[in-house]
């Protein structure tokens, strides 16, 4: 009997450690120790006959692993573009001034907490806070006694647009109704498709045929992820979906899971979401109460089960196949592609990712048909799309509104420029999005115009920024993101994103602007770093950058490169 013939492009895997991932018990370790001691470490290793090496391996790349135990008070601060807008470094040169010297407070500078509609964000023993409630909180962790946070809300009166359901109401019908029969998998891949709604992550995908990829495969077990792992500075929306719509983004996931033929589901959620993990706990509960998850659900024969699998950190884990090695128990690097995941994915199995808003806008498509969904859309554009808004604006938050509205449209819904302040550009599509300057405010906020216009739509998120701010720093900040974030595993973002920081630091320090060969690098490093790099960070880090140049001289960007 031949051997089966080895999925191309697999080859970079070839001595891989297999067996569980280790991700959870390291979870746990940290949650009862507060750390890694190393005797824990050891012990992990000998329990589940795995070297320490690879154990370390893992600990050196993920952000949120510690192996030195922590002080009583651990204070992050943000330091990222919403949050720079509104002061952070002010901030945090003030909080250093007067925490530095506390022997029980470890003052770290934070990549973004999700939080940039109380910017400047800060976290106390991670609790996610807005800055002025910082010496409240540091003095009740000093005493033992930091809270849970709450969850904010921003819904209008009654639900948000893309919940079929009224207040009161009961829930999961759609599912019920696929669950029963009275609508088949078919006719569910079919809506979707019709209704042509695109993933909502960031590449725009088309779900349906998505959905249907991974429905058609004949390889079993399969398998469905929620990707909650936004992480992108300006990016909160999913944050609040998973907060105000926990129902709507797990019935969208269970639906997905019956109509690809999976019995098993994760919401892999970033780590700074505690609040909203909790809340989709507590959904879980209801659902398992109500007989949808278990064995034999509703009778149906079909065994569902759905657990959370919190991010261990890193932005990188937003790249669905760098999501699936942290999954796996490896470093989170992307692979390369093909394969793709919806035919090699968690553990080498058919696997469906979707993001949470993407998710959250399944069932009133089924329920309502894709010509409703098509009609909420602005001019040609189709369906609902939820933004999250942050920077120099009056109101930021989360604002659903629809597809198609333009940039003017959604600044005036937010209340306009905080303090009636001139605007001097947006990113339209949070930190990963080119900036668009003030004469471009009219275009609408869709998949293709972005584009068109020399940006993205990206994690749809608009950050809002007032004449009188430096762009070339707000773009080196920005791209310092990218630097930080970078996994390491392709040069090009490595050393790229590297080399055209430092260079924009030291001309940002010197004061003298940037001169033309420094403008010729910068092109020259974009252009290699966009064409050669695996994933999406190296390809877009610094497009940002490139943008402000072309505003710098009066012109929209010349390179409108979104991803995939």
């Amino acid at each position: 009997m031949n051997d089966p013939q080895p999925v191309p492009g697999l080859e970079a895997r070839a001595g891989r450690f297999r067996g569980p991932s280790l991700m959870p018990a390291l979870i746990a370790i940290q949650e009862r120790c507060g750390w890694l001691p190393r005797e824990e470490l050891v012990a992990l290793s000998r329990e589940v006959s795995r070297p320490l090496y690879e154990i370390e391996g893992l600990l050196s790349f993920y952000p949120h692993f510690r192996t030195d135990e922590p002080r009583p008070v651990a204070l992050h601060m943000c330091r990222d573009l919403s949050c720079w807008l509104q002061g952070s470094d002010a901030r945090i040169a003030a909080a250093r001034e007067w925490y530095g010297a506390a022997s029980d407070v470890e003052l770290v500078e934070v990549s973004c907490l999700g939080r940039c509609d109380v910017a400047p964000a800060i976290a106390v023993n991670e609790r996610p806070a807005p800055v002025a409630d910082i010496d409240a909180l540091v003095e009740s962790a000093r005493a033992g006694v930091v809270g849970e946070a709450e969850v904010a809300v921003y819904h209008p009166d009654g639900p948000w647009p893309n919940d079929p359901y009224a207040p009161g109401e009961a829930r999961y019908r759609v599912l019920r109704d696929l669950l029963s029969g009275r609508t088949t998998a078919q006719q569910v891949v079919a809506s979707l498709k019709d209704a042509g709604l695109r993933g909502m992550g960031g590449a725009g995908f088309p779900t349906g045929q998505k959905w249907e990829l991974v429905a058609g495969q004949p390889a079993a077990p399969k398998y469905v992820i929620c990707n909650a792992d936004e992480s992108e500075p300006g990016t909160f929306k999913d944050r609040q979906i998973l907060a105000e719509q926990p129902h709507l983004v797990l019935e969208g996931l269970l639906l997905g899971m019956v109509a690809v033929g999976a019995e098993e589901g994760w919401v892999f959620i970033r780590h700074e979401y505690g609040p909203e993990q909790a809340v989709l706990h507590t959904e879980l509960a209801r659902l398992r109460a109500e007989g949808l998850l278990g064995e034999n659900v509703l009778g149906s024969g079909r065994r569902l089960s759905v657990e959370t699998f919190t991010s261990p950190g890193g932005y990188i884990l937003g790249e669905e196949t760098a999501l699936l090695e942290c999954m796996e128990g490896h470093r989170g690097e992307p692979r390369n592609k093909p394969p793709f995941p919806g035919v090699y994915g968690l553990w080498g199995q058919p696997t469906l990712i979707n993001s949470v808003e993407t998710l959250a806008d399944v069932p009133v498509i089924v329920e309502r048909g894709a010509q409703w969904w098509k009609a909420q859309g602005a001019g040609d554009s189709d369906g609902l799309k939820f933004f999250a808004v942050s920077g120099h604006v009056a109101r930021p938050g989360v604002y659903c509104v629809p597809m198609g509205t333009t940039v003017r449209q959604l600044l005036d819904t937010a209340g306009g420029m905080a303090d009636g302040a001139a605007l001097a550009a947006v990113q339209p599509g949070g930190a990963s999005s080119n900036f668009l300057g003030p004469d471009q405010l009219d275009v609408a906020l869709d998949f293709t115009p972005l584009a068109e216009a020399g940006s993205m739509l990206g994690s749809g998120a608009l950050v809002v920024i007032a004449e009188g701010t430096d762009l070339l720093a707000a773009a080196t900040n920005v791209l310092r993101f990218f630097r930080n974030e970078s996994c390491g595993k392709c040069v090009p973002c490595r050393v790229g994103s590297t080399k055209a920081h430092a260079m924009l630091e030291e001309t940002l320090t010197a004061g003298e602007g940037l001169g033309d060969a420094h403008r010729e690098r910068l092109l020259e490093l974009e252009m290699v770093m966009r064409k050669t790099s695996i994933c999406g960070l190296g390809q877009v880090a610094l497009g940002p950058v490139v943008s402000v140049l072309g505003l710098d001289r009066g012109g929209a960007v010349a390179r409108p490169q979104p991803r995939d």
